[in-house]
């Protein structure tokens, strides 16, 4: 199963590609979709879109994973962020990817195998379980890659569930 990881955002949409099969990842490849501050928000949607839809024709993942999106203190910064999840929604069923959304607790539990672990955690045993000699940067690739080793976990093993 070749799983998209997306960690949506309007500035950076960090994106990892795994491989799993047999319980086992291999990392395809992993980087970041950016924007420039101070663009319409319409020209930075378009480039999401289009660099999304470049990779999805150049990769054709099964399916694609993405973080699902929980407003905190700052509201209007988390409708842009839904915005650019909006775009990544659209890609994906214009090609015919089904979409898997995990919660941030979710994915912490995937990973590290406990749901309040710290940033840090995560990031490090994403690096260990793709062996990886460091943690991919920006925070929101590796996040990306996290978020797609929780799919692979949450539906590669009949014992794993959330």
């Amino acid at each position: 199963m070749r799983i998209l990881g997306i960690d949506p955002g309007y500035a950076i949409v960090g994106c990892g590609l795994l491989d799993y099969q047999g319980g086992r990842f291999s990392t395809v490849g992993f980087g970041a979709i950016t924007t420039e501050a101070g663009i319409p928000m319409p020209e930075r949607l378009k480039t999401i879109y289009l660099e999304l839809t470049g990779l999805m024709d150049t990769y054709s993942p099964d399916v694609l994973a993405v973080e699902k999106l929980y407003f905190t203190n700052n509201k209007t910064t988390g409708i842009d962020v839904a915005q650019a999840r909006g775009v990544v929604l659209t890609v994906a069923a214009l090609h015919g990817v089904p979409v898997y959304e995990y919660t941030p607790l979710q994915v912490k539990q995937a990973v590290v195998g406990y749901g309040r672990a710290e940033k840090k955690q995560v990031m490090e045993m994403t690096r260990i379980i793709l062996h990886l000699k460091e943690a991919p940067k920006p925070d929101d690739v590796c996040d990306a890659l996290a978020i797609a080793v929780c799919h692979g976990h949450c539906t590669g093993s009949a014992g794993f569930s959330l």
